[in-house]
Order: structure tokens, then sequence, then C-alpha cells
């Protein structure tokens, strides 16, 4: 979840605490409670989620022309 703990929250703060990040947004792809995402960072950063994660779609669509 973007606000508040999702089902992969504890999962999230495991890969926060060890890496030492202020922040990290960790995506599920067919784990063992389903698809999902838990998202730990600072209110600022959870505001601009939507328009980071299409930056990111957009360059993972460039990279994938770029192979073909």
């Amino acid at each position: 979840m973007s606000l508040g703990p999702g089902k992969y929250d504890d999962e999230a703060t495991w890969v926060r605490e060890r890496t030492n990040a202020s922040g990290v947004i960790l995506i599920v792809i067919g784990g063992d409670r389903g698809y999902g995402f838990a998202a730990q960072a600072t209110l600022e950063t959870t505001l601009s989620l939507s328009a980071m994660l299409r930056d990111i779609a957009d360059q993972i669509d460039a990279d994938l022309k770029e192979r073909a």
C-alpha cells in the first residue's frame, strides 16, 4: 500500500533496514500472498510515487525498444 502497511510491509522493512535506506518501494509479482507492493518513504516521496513510477515505466519502454 502507498499509505499504511500492506501485505508485504514486513519485507519492505527488512530491505529498508538492511540497506540503511531512507525509503523503499517493493513490488512483488506472483508472491506467496499474490501480487502487491509496499512503500515506506516520506510523505513527500509517497505523494510523488505515481510520477516516479511513470518515469521508470518510460525508461523500461525505452530500454526494450533499443533491444528490439
